[in-house]
């Protein structure tokens, strides 16, 4: 799987860009503010429709323009097809083969991205929300329905969340719409759950060997997810919505004293282990990157072992954060077999080799030159 070509039109910085990529390593080069990450985000948002930097897509539209454009054309299972994100004030539209489609889960999948950035290494000791959000992109890219249920439970939560704000401040009394709210979000909550079990179990066979590799066999990787009712990974979609319904009702009047829902998938964590120790409590910083990048790692082999082909790679000014050894190990994981993206503002500390196969793309104030 590689994108062929890339089409920007008022997309930040960019007013007009038209760009072809190698298929296996593309290196943007260019001072901070110039357009590095934009670019990368681009393809993010191509893959995602959405952006993994702000909520809000009005940001992603160049300043006094109605509308922003992203097209791309990729192949896929040596099929080559276009794929476009157009946002404006009116709201998004996405096109799959330039035909709209109209629910983002018919959309999402079509391209398969992996992103590694800074920010991304806090995937161990940063809020359980990072962590979440990790699972769901990820998950939503192998089995798109996964966002439909995703996007179902999110909503019907704002809205029984509400409700229980009413209930608090005792504008209304009857709990009959509490009850339906909540037997419908159940139903979701056990299918995300479910499936988030499943997942975190693939990751887990990918993420170990990768870790073992990285650590010189010193150290053993553990992933465990952590819900907010007592379940295992065994328990069946059955029993989690009779377990939920359970803690629903015993929660209920807890949950209109404080006005907020207080458990389910967007209370959940995932719990990463090193030699049986919490990683994210006392683990060294070296331990945690490390953890963060078998993490990544992992993801990209069960991507391409889920969908039979290797996912995008984009590793947005991420190599100057790793030492000498994870880059390496990264770059070798990686090298001749996944279409990469590497942003950076110098091309010092990337090795011979990487620089010799990759195409260099020079970034300045909104243009790229090769």
């Amino acid at each position: 799987m590689n994108i062929e070509q890339l089409q920007l039109k008022n997309y930040r910085n960019y007013e007009k860009l038209a760009i072809s990529f190698h298929d296996k390593i593309n290196i943007i080069i260019g001072e901070n503010a110039q357009g590095k990450t934009n670019l990368m985000e681009a393809i993010y948002v191509l893959a995602f429709s959405k952006s993994h930097r702000t909520p809000r897509e009005k940001e992603l539209i160049q300043w006094e323009c109605d509308y922003a454009k992203i097209e791309g054309r990729i192949t896929k299972r040596k099929q080559s097809f276009p794929l476009e994100i157009m946002l404006s004030t009116k709201g998004k539209k996405a096109k799959l083969n330039r035909i709209e489609q109209k629910k983002l889960s018919d959309y999402i999948g079509a391209l398969n991205v992996v992103m590694f950035a800074p920010e991304h290494l806090s995937l161990v000791k940063g809020a359980p929300q990072t962590r979440r959000r990790f699972i769901d992109m990820e998950l939503g890219q192998i089995q798109p329905t996964y966002i439909y249920h995703l996007g179902q439970y999110q909503k019907i939560l704002k809205q029984r969340n509400h409700l229980l704000k009413q209930l608090q401040r005792r504008e209304i009394q009857d709990k009959t719409m509490l009850h339906v709210l909540t037997e419908q979000m159940i139903e979701h909550a056990a299918i995300l759950l479910e499936r988030r079990f499943v997942f975190l179990d693939l990751l887990r066979q990918w993420a170990g060997p990768i870790h073992a590799g990285i650590s010189h066999g010193t150290e053993k990787l553990g992933i465990r997810y952590a819900p907010t009712i007592e379940v295992s990974e065994s328990t069946d979609k059955d029993k989690l919505v009779d377990i939920y319904t359970h803690t629903f009702f015993e929660l209920q009047e807890k949950e209109i004293d404080r006005g907020t829902t207080l458990i389910g998938p967007h209370r959940d964590d995932i719990h990463f282990h090193v030699n049986a120790k919490n990683v994210q409590t006392y683990g060294s910083q070296g331990q945690q990157r490390t953890t963060a990048l078998s993490v990544k790692l992992a993801e990209i082999e069960l991507i391409c072992n889920e969908v039979g082909e290797y996912p995008v790679l984009l590793l947005d000014d991420v190599l100057s954060e790793l030492d000498d050894h994870r880059q390496s190990h990264l770059l070798n994981t990686i090298r001749g077999k996944v279409q990469t993206f590497v942003s950076t503002t110098n091309i010092d500390g990337i090795d011979q080799q990487t620089l010799h196969e990759a195409q260099l793309f020079r970034v300045d104030q909104g243009t790229v030159e090769t």
